[in-house]
C-alpha cells in the first residue's frame, strides 16, 4: 500500500494505512473497486480538483490497473471523476449551480419526508430517533467530522424510511452521497446549530405534528444549502 505524492494530497491528510479500505475479494470485482474509490471520492480523501493516478490507486486498492482505469471510466460517467485528454483523471470540481441544484432538491425531497415520518412514526422510530440524535452529539462533543457526517446521514435515512414510502425513500438515497459529499466541509461550522435544529424536527415528529415537521425540516436545509454557498465564497475570497 502507498500514499499519494504529497503534491496531490487531500486536506485530509494522504491514502494511510488508518484510512484504507482494501477491496473485498467475494465481490464483484468491478463494482468494489468503483465503490472503494467513490467513498474515498465522497469523504474527501480524495479532495475535488485531485489528480488521480491509476497505478497508485490500484497498488492502494490491491488491484490490477484494468479495474481502476474501468471505475474511472464508469465515475466519469456518473459526474464524479473528470478525464482530461492528456492530462489524466481528476476528482470533479462541483460547481456552484451543481451544489444548489442538488441541495434544492434534497430539500424538496426531504421536506416532504419530515412530514410522512410525523405521520408514521411509531414509539420505536421516535426512540431511534433520539438515539440518533444522542450518537451525533457524541459527535459534536468530540469534534469529530466523520462521525458528524455519518450521523446526521443515519439520521435522516432514518426519517425518510419511517415515512413508508418507499419510492420516496429510494429518491432521498439516490442523492445521499452527494449531499454527504456537500456536507462534509461544512459539517463542523454547521454542527450546533444542525443539531439543534434535528432535535426540534424530532419533536415534531413525536408530536405527530407533519405540518411542522415539514417546516423543520425545509428550514433545516435551506440553513445547509445556505451555509455551504456562504463557505464557498469565503473560500473564493480568501483565494483571490
Amino acid at each position: 500500500m502507498t500514499s499519494l505524492p504529497s503534491g496531490r494530497r487531500a486536506a485530509r491528510g494522504p491514502l494511510s494505512a488508518a484510512a484504507s479500505r482494501r477491496v473485498e475479494r467475494p465481490a464483484p470485482l468491478r463494482q468494489a473497486v468503483y465503490d472503494a474509490l467513490l467513498e474515498l471520492i465522497v469523504n474527501r480523501t480524495l479532495a475535488p480538483g485531485q489528480h488521480l493516478v491509476e497505478a497508485e490507486l490500484a497498488e492502494y486498492l490491491g488491484v490490477s490497473r484494468q479495474p481502476v482505469r474501468e471505475a474511472l471510466q464508469r465515475l466519469q460517467t456518473d459526474g464524479w471523476v473528470d478525464l482530461r485528454p492528456a492530462q489524466g483523471a481528476f476528482v470533479h470540481t462541483p460547481t456552484e449551480e451543481e451544489a444548489d441544484q442538488l441541495l434544492a432538491v434534497r430539500s424538496v425531497l426531504e421536506t416532504y419526508s419530515a412530514k410522512l415520518a410525523a405521520e408514521h412514526a411509531t414509539s420505536v422510530d421516535i426512540k431511534q430517533l433520539q438515539k440518533l440524535q444522542k450518537a451525533g452529539l457524541a459527535a459534536l462533543a468530540a469534534s469529530d467530522v466523520d462521525r458528524l457526517v455519518e450521523a446526521n446521514a443515519d439520521l435522516h435515512a432514518a426519517i425518510a424510511s419511517m415515512g413508508r414510502n418507499k419510492v420516496l425513500a429510494e429518491m432521498i438515497g439516490l442523492v445521499d452521497r452527494r449531499v454527504r459529499w456537500y456536507y462534509t466541509p461544512i459539517a463542523r461550522p454547521r454542527s450546533r446549530d444542525s443539531w439543534n435544529e434535528h432535535a426540534e424536527l424530532i419533536a415534531a415528529i413525536a408530536d405527530r405534528d407533519a405540518e411542522r415537521a415539514g417546516e423543520v425540516m425545509h428550514r433545516h436545509a435551506e440553513q445547509t444549502r445556505q451555509t455551504y454557498h456562504d463557505r464557498k465564497t469565503e473560500v473564493s475570497t480568501q483565494s483571490d
